[in-house]
């Protein structure tokens, strides 16, 4: 995946999202099945996405727990139906080696981890072995921070330093500052703020805001996640300006043109 990791490290790109789960906290159920995820992918390639990420398991907070056999049945035939149809990278977003290696076997390219390798010990080995791109989010128990930005900035140092001791190329390396994973509204403000603190890392940083609740808090408050597209689209914006190189996002139409406009004038 060394296309991968050179040609979205020195542009622009959008990541598409792909929830194949029954309750996701905006579109749960809408693309379990084959055909209507198929459609859906197809929509979002031709609007613009270079990469879309398949989901198995809600990662919202209070979400039910699913077991690798389970989140499998849901993705394998999902991913293997996108690779046989479009020529476009495939991301796994999930934390359970055991389906990462399977969804690699299914034709993913790229590992999508919120846990970054700490929940069973094998993602970064499995990374290192398959030679594939992993991104490493911050994650942790629950809130409670002296310093968040600080904080997720070491958090991150120190697993992108476990992913290379484990044998993970640097260049397969991506970081996610995990907006909206046990932080508060101000925890996640402040990550925006400082966001060019992390961008200055030296690996390249997937921005994931996407509909949530940071962004119904701009908003004012009390809106639902199908009416948050235009602020992520602005906050797409705001990331690529702090040099952010990839966002995740579900609405790919409403960001194609902020994509577009970066790749062409910066």
């Amino acid at each position: 995946m060394k296309a991968f990791s050179q040609e979205l490290a020195n542009s622009y790109g959008i990541m598409g999202i792909l929830n194949v789960t029954p309750d996701s906290f905006s579109d749960g159920g809408n693309y379990q099945a084959v055909d209507h995820a198929l459609r859906q992918v197809e929509s979002m390639l031709n609007k613009g996405a270079r990469i879309i990420d398949v989901g198995g398991e809600s990662t919202r907070p209070g979400a039910t727990f699913v077991t690798a056999e389970e989140e499998m049945s849901r993705i394998l035939p999902i991913i293997e139906a996108i690779k046989a149809r479009f020529d476009c990278w495939v991301s796994v977003d999930t934390y359970k080696t055991t389906t990462a290696a399977a969804a690699l076997e299914a034709g993913a390219d790229i590992l999508n981890d919120v846990w970054s390798g700490l929940y069973d010990g094998g993602m970064l080995a499995l990374a290192a072995q398959k030679e594939v791109p992993i991104i490493l989010m911050h994650n942790q128990a629950e809130e409670g921070y002296q310093d968040v930005v600080q904080e997720v900035k070491q958090f991150l140092l120190d697993r992108t330093q476990a992913a290379l001791d484990a044998g993970v190329k640097k260049e397969n390396i991506w970081l996610d500052p995990g907006f909206g994973f046990a932080k508060g509204v101000d925890d996640n403000i402040a990550l925006l703020k400082d966001l060019d603190q992390l961008t200055c890392l030296g690996y390249p940083v997937l921005f994931g805001i996407s509909r949530k609740r940071v962004v119904d808090h701009l908003l004012g408050g009390g809106t639902k996640p199908l009416e948050r597209d235009t602020m992520t689209a602005a906050l797409s914006s705001y990331a690529f300006s702090k040099g952010c190189r990839l966002v995740r996002v579900h609405d790919v139409e409403a960001n194609q043109p902020i994509a577009k406009l970066w790749n062409e004038v910066c």
